[in-house]
């Protein structure tokens, strides 16, 4: 027993290095500059589990213009910002210019960058970002209700938002590109959804075209890392400090409760009736970007789990027509964004450990409800949350507005 959890711990701490915080931080935002090419040179770290997802992903690119955008990015140091400048690379998303910006702390400070060489931190001005031609903002929801709208005002920039600022906001288009795609025509303003929601609509789509869904039932399991890196760390040193003495107990500030060789039913606010904000969040974010009735039946349960990254689901659906599992299996392979890990037999199926640093969410351990019986199917997903649920789904907006004509290169001085 003692080496199992000790082997637990070296491998929670090895990957410990994998992000930081998904929040803006004022004082450490670094900026990269401009550049016509993206031929990426990735670090050690990354470049092994990149090469994969490049090869494996079948999240393709369509045709993008082959003039460049000035693209900005606020929040560039948090988890998420860090991956939106990945995702640009690797996908090459036509880049004029790359423009990151900090706050007073941190402009005029240097940073070395192996694509775009060295690099000065800009001052974020309402000014300066309105002169991209699109502005990623990996920043809390404050940040985006105080600056998003009025980036867009007028002759600004479109502006593709991670936080929650805006996602319930009727005109505002709360986006997954290969669901509702044609959306981001109506408004420079897009709100990108929340991660768990993201990852679980990539499977649910395909499936709701197919059978026609009735109710969604999920359960989430979700990564230390969905608190951004003071969660990571909390999780790393309490592991350490359970291992380091029989009976010690892990602190926790970020947690409601100790993370480490626990898992909490707890993520977000408790609402009034009884689930929680991230549990709604599913709720009222699946209705808008599907398009379904306001009353639609879907019923979540979240909760936190200590592993590092990578979120994921169990989920139920009662469908309108009979299931057919082949059509099923096949219907998830042929979904871009998807990747089927079905194989009981070999032991294959859905795992963060597998998910992590993938741009496709994984889905198997696929079968028929026996509550629902053939008019129902039960189903694991697991997901890169960093990735599909936030990072890469910008960029996927981006080159989808890119590709439809609702982002338009401005004329550079």
């Amino acid at each position: 027993m003692k080496f199992g959890i000790g082997a637990l711990a070296v491998s929670l701490i090895a990957t410990s290095n994998l992000e930081t915080s998904c929040a803006f931080q004022p004082h450490s935002v670094a900026f990269t500059s401009s550049a016509r090419t993206v031929n990426h040179r990735l670090s050690t770290k990354h470049s092994a589990s990149l090469l994969s997802l490049s090869r494996q992903s079948n999240t393709s690119r369509t045709g993008l213009s082959m003039s460049g955008y000035s693209v900005g990015i606020v929040g560039a140091t948090g988890a998420v910002g860090k991956e939106i400048r990945s995702c640009l690379e690797t996908r090459k998303f036509p880049v004029e210019r790359l423009r990151i910006f900090g706050s007073e702390r941190s402009a005029g400070s240097k940073v070395e960058t192996e694509s775009y060489g060295s690099i000065t931190v800009e001052l974020f001005s309402q000014e300066a970002a309105r002169e991209c031609d699109v502005c990623f903002l990996a920043v809390n929801g404050d940040f985006s209700l105080e600056h998003a709208e009025a980036l867009t005002k007028g002759d600004g920039c479109v502006v593709i938002d991670n936080s929650s600022a805006f996602r319930r906001e009727p005109n505002v288009p709360l986006v997954v590109p290969e669901i509702n795609g044609e959306e981001t025509k109506k408004s420079k303003l897009i709100a990108n959804p929340n991660c768990t929601t993201a990852i679980g609509l990539m499977a649910l789509w395909p499936l709701h075209k197919l059978f026609g869904l009735k109710k969604i039932i999920m359960s989430t399991y979700q990564a230390a890392s969905g608190a951004g890196q003071p969660g990571m760390d909390e999780l790393l040193d309490g592991t350490r400090t359970v291992l380091a003495e029989e009976g010690a107990t892990a602190k926790n500030s970020i947690f409601a409760h100790p993370l480490p060789f626990n898992v909490i039913p707890h993520i977000d606010k408790f609402q009034d009736n009884g689930y929680t904000k991230e549990e709604m969040k599913v709720v009222w974010e699946s209705r808008k970007i599907c398009g379904l009735d306001e009353e639609f039946p879907i019923s979540c349960t979240a909760v936190r789990i200590p592993t590092l990254r990578a979120h994921s689901e169990s989920i139920i659906v009662e469908t309108e027509r009979p299931v057919d599992l082949e059509a099923a299996r096949k219907a998830l392979a042929d979904a871009p964004g998807v990747k089927l890990v079905d194989d009981t037999a070999n032991n294959q199926y859905p795992m963060p450990l597998t998910a992590t640093g993938q741009y496709d969410i994984e889905v198997g351990r696929l079968r028929k409800s026996l509550i629902f019986g053939d008019h129902g199917l039960e189903f694991f997903v697991c997901g890169d949350q960093l990735l599909r649920g936030a990072a890469l789904n910008a960029v996927l907006v981006a080159e989808e507005m890119a590709n439809n004509g609702s982002l338009q290169a401005k004329a550079l001085a």
